[in-house]
């Protein structure tokens, strides 16, 4: 039992990490180091990554995860006035890659979605809107791949309805349960949707028994409070049903924002575009949006130039629950980041200075310094490095790209370290970073290559791997790490023997004769003389006789002759042991 327990939340910084645990947080990114983790201090390493590491330290102390029930990703409440008005609810759509999330959002709004997406699998958080009796419904396509836990915690912390799309061929999934946590820590209400219902292997009561048995979501029908609906996104059968039931549920929560308050809410993605500049994704949670508007996000800020909806179609305003694409800032926000809304250019900067500063007294005091860092760097390890520049097309992607390469397995036999990282296209900068060296890879998740770019790579034989589905690119971080890792030399021993009598010792030969003790001899293998527990040499043996009579193998209590092969004189007594053995090369995995 630990001396000390210590209640730490499922991810935490660093920092936040070293203070806790009473360490330097040089001490905390050397051991974060030397487990191929290149971290800074702001970086968030989750609960189990944190495990390791006290355990890596030694320290006699347990780790406990904090209860996330009912708690979960915060999102701001806002204190309603009297004028508040009815807003459209948010509804975000979660659930197992491969169940017809995104097929089923094609259904709701008549458009091919799923055909824009690499591999078929959501890549960022879209947001559409759709009118369902003359109501607004806002939908938000959560990614469903594994590796997009990140974006898909955020879309649950948006949403004020969580519709779980789960297969009725295919039943609840890994990410269904994940889905069902998220809604669930964030406090949103659940609707299932039951897809694929027109398929023969359909099975909708085995999906209502798991869902209510695993995971206590009683249907309704079974006296639950869990709405169920059985949809097929193919035919279109009970999409309508889905909407209606979601307005109804969104009634019973009375939906209400203020509109004559300065505009505020979340970027829900950002990237670069050529010709546009930073390029955001922002859903309203309150307030009123123009073109014009002075807008902070995190430590950047902007003016609206333009303001689109999300079919990319001009709009006037957007109110609360409106998802939009606006174009203006001066850097990209973060993912995640909040906004507001300021009524001139000297509000805004004046804020972002202040928050700069902020950032900057929080680190300071614990910052690693340069010195620090080299210090770490310069270590000698027999560990290799894999070292990573990562680009990708918006920063939410770029995040999750990031924390799923930092989560891969590699029992401390690699070092993974993210260099740089960044949003847009690969640059010659990215290339000149890292030319000729070949410990690292430069990986793009659904950016481009530009041909000048690519000549340079080219010249400077810089590795550059481009890649639209994640999974492929995580396979491949994995594959060109074991690839770093040396052959291991195994030993297999096929026998022993003690020997009997020696006839003939030469300079590179040894003829004589033995019991075999455990196992078979075998000829043409591996030789190793033992005495007592001196080792005398190894050898091969080169013919091998029973009862004068040539053998490819003996075995255990026979007796028999052999020939040896050695390399220098071998002085073989009586009553020495032999060891029979095979020794061979094996590619290593990640453990």
């Amino acid at each position: 039992m630990a001396e000390k327990v210590l209640t730490i939340a499922d991810s935490i910084t660093v920092g936040e990490l070293a203070e806790t645990l009473n360490l330097s947080v040089t001490t905390l990114v050397g051991e974060l180091f030397k487990n191929g983790i290149a971290a800074t201090i702001n970086q968030r390493i989750d609960f189990e990554t944190a495990t390791i590491i006290v355990e890596e330290l030694g320290l006699d102390v347990e780790l406990e995860k904090k209860s996330t029930e009912g708690a979960g990703p915060e999102r701001k409440v806002h204190e309603l006035s009297a004028n508040a008005v009815d807003r459209p609810p948010i509804v975000a759509v979660m659930g197992h890659v491969d169940h017809g999330k995104t097929s089923l959002l094609d259904a709701i709004l008549g458009q091919k979605v799923v055909d824009g997406e690499a591999g078929g699998i959501t890549q960022h958080i879209s947001a559409y809107q759709t009118i369902r009796k003359g109501r607004s419904i806002t939908l938000l396509d959560t990614p469903g791949h594994e590796a997009f836990a990140a974006l898909r915690q955020h879309g649950a912390a948006l949403t004020d309805v969580v519709v779980i799309v789960v297969a009725a061929d295919d039943g609840v999934k890994p990410q269904t349960i994940e889905a069902i946590r998220f809604a669930r820590s964030a406090n949103a209400k659940i609707v299932v949707a039951i897809n694929k219902v027109d398929k023969e292997t359909a099975n909708v009561q085995l999906v209502k028994t798991q869902l209510a048995t695993e995971h206590n979501l009683n249907p309704e029908e079974w006296g639950g409070d869990t709405v169920m609906v059985e949809v097929s996104a193919k035919t279109g059968q009970g999409v309508d049903k889905l909407l209606d039931l979601v307005l109804l549920v969104a009634d019973l929560e009375e939906l209400k924002a203020d509109v004559d308050v300065p505009a505020e809410g979340l970027v829900i993605e950002a990237h670069m575009e050529v010709g546009r500049g930073p390029v955001v994704g922002l859903l309203v949670e309150q307030g009123i949006l123009k073109p014009g508007n002075f807008l902070v996000a995190g430590t950047t800020y902007g003016k609206i130039r333009t303001l689109l909806d999300f079919n990319g179609k001009p709009l006037k305003e957007a109110g609360p629950s409106t998802p939009a694409t606006i174009t203006g800032f001066k850097e990209i926000p973060q993912f995640g980041d909040s906004f507001e809304l300021f009524k001139t250019e000297k509000e805004a900067r004046t804020r972002i200075a202040a928050a700069k500063l902020e950032n900057e007294r929080n680190a300071a005091s614990t910052n690693v310094t340069g010195a620090d860092m080299l210090k770490l760097m310069t270590q000698k390890s027999e560990t290799p490095d894999f070292n990573v520049i990562v680009k990708a097309d918006v920063q939410g992607s770029l995040t999750s790209v990031m924390d799923s390469l930092r989560l891969i397995e590699t029992g401390g036999q690699v070092n993974l370290h993210v260099i740089s990282s960044g949003v847009g296209n690969i640059t010659e900068n990215d290339i000149r970073l890292v030319a000729s060296d070949d410990k690292t890879v430069i990986y793009g998740f659904n950016v481009d290559l530009p041909p000048a770019v690519k000549r340079l790579a080219t010249r400077e034989r810089t590795e550059v791997r481009l890649y639209r589905v994640i999974y492929e690119l995580l396979d491949n971080a994995k594959d060109s790490m074991e690839a770093l890792l040396a052959p291991e030399v195994v030993e297999t021993v096929s026998g022993t023997l003690t020997i009997k009598g020696v006839f003939r010792t030469l300079k590179d030969q040894v003829i004589a004769g033995g019991e075999v003790t455990s196992g078979k001899v075998v000829n043409n293998v591996l030789v190793r003389a033992l005495r007592g527990e001196e080792v005398l040499g190894e050898a091969e043996i080169t013919s091998l006789q029973r009862e004068k009579v040539e053998a490819k193998e003996v075995f255990e209590g026979d007796l028999c002759g052999f020939s040896l092969k050695t390399h220098r004189k071998l002085a073989l007594e009586v009553g020495d042991k032999l060891e029979f053995f095979t020794r061979e090369l094996v590619t290593r995995t990640l453990k």
